[in-house]
């Protein structure tokens, strides 16, 4: 099978190296990839967020497979692109991909799906922002309802800052603050088979002790073994094959990844978002516990065959991931440092590039690697990922210190 993967970030790194150790995978070719990627892929150039950019270069390659790693391109129909000319794509139409370009439209779908969310209200100017943040109080959650990059979040209980959010974002969802522990599930689908991949737990603030503001994700891991028996099939039944539904409904079927941000709340477990593809930096231990091969299972749901495909199969113990951020992130980010100790398997490249003057590998965004370790126990996995990144040197670099830490020491409760 010859596969193009659409992506340069930790997650299509992470994708990269899956896809690569499938044997269906006679050719990986990454657009635009990065320098971990290019380690199993070949690497071209491309516009990708141009549908047309990554169709035609989709037929050039004479691929069987296309995944999008991005949201963005996916919002921008690059899959309905590589589609019509009769290549198999993973990831959603851009109709359906504004489950995640539009937080008014996820909202809409979950309303009349039943799925159990947070009330919200949509706002448009500074007075219905005002009302909804005195309907809901504090902590004040507003959402920007268009893409963000993971960015867009702000939960606070400065009423002022909230304001002021919403007024930057323009057009915003305001919803009442879900308490509990947070679980990120991905269902692979077809638009009507769906398969649930393994819960994972991720960091989004930058601080240690969830301080600071919201970033992409500064680490994740998995497995959550504090989280209640039954769960997965619970949000299958009750958040999963409904959303799916009502997407079939509207004559938007979503086939791809559904990214499921859950709040396990004291009334039960409740959407906080959806996300079109896969996340980061959760992906990297999901995957990393995947014993299943993941081309032959992307292939399934890109052809509508998932229903056909055997059980999934995950290799026991756990996975921790840890994210190294460049100095001045989220708020701003440095780039062109160099980086050094970034070869040992299990580093992850996201923000990162090769110099043209000499070849050397310096950053190139605000997360800039990561260090992905699997073990015997959380404990194991763990210590593993945080001596790989701490093995890489970059001036002005920053991780957080308690990833996982929580779990390992049995402190994460469900109310």
């Amino acid at each position: 099978m010859r596969v193009l993967l659409v992506g340069g970030g930790g997650r299509e790194h992470a994708l990269a190296l899956g896809l690569a150790a499938d044997p269906l995978t006679e050719r990986l070719v990454a657009a635009p990839g990065n320098p971990g990627i290019a380690a199993v892929a070949e690497l071209r150039a491309a516009e990708v967020a141009s549908p047309e950019a990554v169709a035609a270069l989709a037929v050039e390659c004479a691929a069987d497979l296309v995944v999008v790693g991005p949201e963005a391109p996916l919002v921008a129909g690059v899959a309905d692109a590589v589609r019509a000319k009769g290549i198999a794509c993973f990831g959603p139409s851009g109709a359906a991909a504004q489950l995640e370009g539009s937080k008014a439209f996820a909202k809409d779908v979950m309303a009349a799906a039943g799925v159990p969310t947070a009330g919200s209200r949509v706002c448009a100017t500074q007075a219905e922002a005002e009302r909804a943040l005195d309907e809901f109080g504090a902590p004040y959650v507003v959402k920007n309802d268009g893409l963000a990059a993971g960015k867009g979040v702000v939960v606070t209980g400065d009423r002022d800052a909230a304001l002021a959010h919403a007024e930057a974002c323009g057009r915003v969802v305001i919803e009442e603050y879900l308490d509990g522990p947070e679980v990120s599930l991905f269902v692979v689908t077809d638009g009507e088979a769906a398969v649930p991949l393994m819960p994972a737990q991720d960091f989004k603030r930058v601080g240690d002790g969830d301080t600071g503001p919201n970033t992409g994700g500064m680490g994740a891991y998995a497995p959550l073994d504090w989280a209640p028996a039954g769960l997965v099939d619970e949000v299958m039944r009750d958040v999963a094959h409904p959303t799916l539904a009502e997407m079939r409904r509207r004559g938007t079927p979503f086939a791809g990844l559904l990214y499921i941000g859950l709040a396990l709340t004291k009334a039960g477990p409740r959407v906080i978002e959806f996300n079109a593809r896969f996340g980061d930096p959760e992906t990297q231990v999901v995957l990393a516990l995947l014993e299943t091969p993941l081309a032959g299972l992307l292939h399934a749901a890109a052809t509508g065959t998932l229903a056909k495909h055997p059980p999934l199969r995950w290799r026991p113990g756990a996975a921790v991931t840890v994210v190294l951020a460049s100095q001045g992130y989220p708020t701003s980010a440095r780039s062109g440092d160099v980086i050094t100790g970034a070869e040992r398997a299990g580093i992850i490249h996201a923000g990162t590039a090769r110099r043209a003057s000499d070849g050397a590998l310096v950053s190139a965004g605000g997360r800039v690697l990561c260090g992905t370790a699997t073990g015997p126990d959380l404990a194991s996995a763990r210590a593993a990922a945080y001596a790989l990144v701490d093995g890489v040197t970059l001036e002005g670099a920053h991780r957080r210190s308690d990833i996982a830490l929580a779990a390992v020491e049995g402190r994460v409760r469900v109310p």
